[in-house]
């Protein structure tokens, strides 16, 4: 018999996720959830069809362990990549300020005609990245070691 993996099976584990589906992308978006990122760390490869990110994610995987043991909840730096990619727009987002920081809410699919569609990559204060794709192809690869969170504590969106 075959079971299905648990959330917190990848909790000691750096995560290397592919997504190519939009159920894929909600939990890719999950994981992505309150993820922060430099403008400066942002880009666009139009030649390569490639718009990459790299973020200063939220460990929510770990977040039971953390508590279970008593020690402080983690950020990782990770790669989030989508290929395929067309075209690259947004709003709310200053391109020319390389300094401020934005922080990931979600990302969604909304899909077009024959696999096409657009990814909304939501974004705290109203900003909003859209990428139209030819087919949904994201990666989520955690590239760095864990490091305890700078606000010691889990993100809430109470404010």
């Amino acid at each position: 018999m075959v079971e299905d993996a648990k959330f917190e099976d990848g909790g000691e584990r750096p995560l290397f996720l592919k997504g190519l589906d939009a159920d894929d992308l909600k939990v890719i978006s999950a994981l992505a959830q309150d993820a922060v990122v430099p403008m400066g760390e942002i880009s666009y490869d139009a030649s390569r069809r490639r718009f990459a990110l790299l973020v200063n994610r939220f460990r929510w995987e770990d977040v039971e362990a953390a508590e279970k043991r008593g020690r402080p909840v983690e950020r990782v730096q990770a790669v989030l990549v989508f290929d395929d990619v067309m075209a690259a727009r947004s709003s709310g987002v200053p391109a020319d300020d390389k300094e401020m920081i934005l922080s990931i809410l979600a990302l969604s699919f909304i899909p077009a005609e024959d696999g096409m569609g657009t990814v909304e990559i939501t974004l705290a204060g109203d900003g909003e990245i859209a990428l139209d794709v030819e087919a949904l192809d994201v990666t989520l690869k955690d590239v760095t070691r864990p490091y305890v969170a700078p606000s010691k504590h889990i993100p809430t969106h109470d404010d």
